[in-house]
């Protein structure tokens, strides 16, 4: 997530895992566990569209 809110392109579309607070928020707006998150994005990639749907089938 981007370090800005405000901002939208890709940082909104990709999910870093690279700094605490954007996990944070990551697990917060997707609703799971820091586990689950870096497992999706293991499973799926950084791109938060495929993450969403990896969640949704979990």
């Amino acid at each position: 997530m981007a370090d800005d809110p405000k901002k939208t392109g890709d940082d909104r579309k990709q999910i870093s895992l690279k700094e605490p607070h954007e996990v944070r928020s990551w697990t917060n707006a997707l609703g799971v566990t820091e586990q689950k998150l870096r497992a999706a994005v293991a499973a799926v990639g950084h791109s938060v569209e495929k993450v969403r749907e990896y969640l949704r089938k979990k």
